[in-house]
């Protein structure tokens, strides 16, 4: 008996179907990040709000921490499959012998600004004054603390000269410079950007810009990175792979996307009751968004030179950049675009 044509083509269709929800091998998946409204992490939040994830066939719960060190003990501890957060954290996890690595660039640059209160402006000129100082951070072992603590060896200082304050990001920190609790900034936007238009501080050193990065790194230093432990890449390479696709996609739609369309995007409460804000900030930021999703080696040694400074334990642990950046996942995703 011979079956009809279209009875054949369903049953393809369902056992394509199968096949393919077959090699998925985890649908819910637990992602950390330390600040998800920050402009840093923008290509998350578009990930989620524009449905990628869901189009993978992914549920992704978020789990939002102050900062990004809490997001990478997070992982360590297993309590997330996988985190939204600094480049840097996958070169001094393998200095302390634990494999994790990214898969996908978001940020090509920091987009982390230092900058100091208004009023303590006449004595800390520069990262060499910043002795003795109260420096407001996302959080102490985060991105915007290893920043900061850059400048200030460069310019000849300890990395615990100053007091590092954990402030958050946002209102939290808004707040801490308009209170006088800190002397100066390392944090993100669209608070820089809020400080900077009330007239609450001023800019020392600015990462948002190719002219800036070049300034302080010589070139890009990768920033916001989708990591992972190795054996979860090892163990789930198809969930793996539909991450990367939704970011890839986000990446993709961020670059063609006009300021008010990924305004609509967001959530209300990310703009700081002020619309007009959070599109200056973006403005001010959009530089800093990975074009390609891959990290090149420069930019891997330029974060590896910046850790090496002050990080004893990165220098003694001869880091292998190769084994910190799997390209796999992100050249497949834009092969599939």
């Amino acid at each position: 008996m011979r079956m009809p044509r279209l009875g054949l083509a369903v049953l393809a269709m369902i056992f394509a179907l199968n096949q393919n929800a077959a090699a998925q091998e985890k649908k819910d998946v637990v992602l950390g990040v330390g600040g998800k409204s920050l402009l840093y992490y923008l290509p998350l939040t578009l990930a989620e709000r524009l449905g990628y994830f869901k189009e993978q066939g992914l549920n992704v719960t978020i789990n939002d921490f102050a900062g990004g060190a809490q997001s990478l003990q997070s992982l360590v501890g297993g309590s997330v499959d996988v985190v939204a957060g600094a480049y840097e954290h996958t070169i001094r996890m393998q200095a302390k012998g634990q494999d994790i690595r990214a898969v996908i660039e978001l940020g090509r640059f920091p987009g982390i600004v230092v900058a100091v209160r208004k009023e303590r402006a006449g004595q800390i000129k520069s990262p060499a004054d910043l002795k003795g100082a109260k420096i407001g951070v996302t959080a102490p072992g985060s991105s915007t603390n290893f920043f900061v603590q850059y400048l200030m060896v460069k310019a000849g200082l300890k990395p615990d000269d100053a007091s590092f304050i954990r402030v958050g990001a946002g209102a939290t920190v808004i707040a801490a410079i308009k209170r006088g609790e800190i002397d100066a900034v390392s944090n993100l936007d669209p608070a820089i950007t809020k400080l900077q238009q009330d007239g609450d501080i001023v800019i020392m050193a600015d990462s948002r810009t190719e002219e800036g990065n070049m300034k302080l790194f010589g070139g890009n230093n990768p920033a916001a990175v989708i990591y992972l432990r190795t054996d979860f890449i090892q163990k789930n390479p198809e969930t793996t792979q539909r991450i990367v696709n939704a970011m890839y996609k986000a990446l993709k739609w961020l670059e063609k996307a006009t300021p008010d369309e990924v305004v609509k995007a967001v959530p209300e409460d990310y703009h700081l009751g002020d619309r007009g804000l959070y599109m200056a900030a973006l403005q001010a930021s959009r530089p800093m968004y990975s074009k390609t999703g891959i990290i090149p080696p420069k930019g891997m040694q330029n974060a590896y030179e910046m850790l090496a400074l002050f990080d004893k334990e990165v220098v003694d642990a001869k880091v292998d950049l190769a084994k910190t950046f799997d390209d796999r996942f992100v050249k497949k995703a834009a092969a599939g675009m």
